[in-house]
């Protein structure tokens, strides 16, 4: 049986841009189709993962909750990295953000891209 394919989701917009909505979809999209599926996020898009932060969000009225889409990627244990300076910036340590999250330099999206990651910045 073959490995399954990797795509990695760059996620740079929070919540006040509605792109991020669809970048949220999109690897919910790569969940269902069977994809490996890692996020990394950059910027504005760690906000995403504070805790308590998701809960009320609902950018795009055509998709899913942001808390049903984030909560999927979490129970189907798709790995979640966070720029350390985007998060260092915005005054959050690892105890800020919702547990699984890893806090990770380029070179952890580096090293996927090496395995064959494809991926998708929004």
């Amino acid at each position: 049986m073959s490995a399954k394919k990797k795509v990695v989701v760059l996620i740079s917009k929070g919540m006040d841009d509605e792109r991020a909505s669809v970048a949220w979809s999109i690897a919910n999209g790569g969940i269902k189709s069977g994809l490996e599926v890692s996020i990394f996020l950059v910027s504005s898009g760690v906000d995403w993962v504070r805790k308590g932060a998701y809960s009320f969000a609902h950018l795009n009225p055509k998709d899913p909750t942001m808390k049903d889409m984030i909560e999927t990627v979490l129970a189907n244990k798709c790995r979640i990295m966070v720029c350390p300076p985007c998060s260092a910036v915005r005054g959050y340590t690892v105890d800020d953000l919702i547990d699984g999250i890893e806090l990770v330099g380029s070179t952890a999206l580096h090293q996927l891209i090496l395995e064959g990651a494809e991926t998708i910045s929004i």
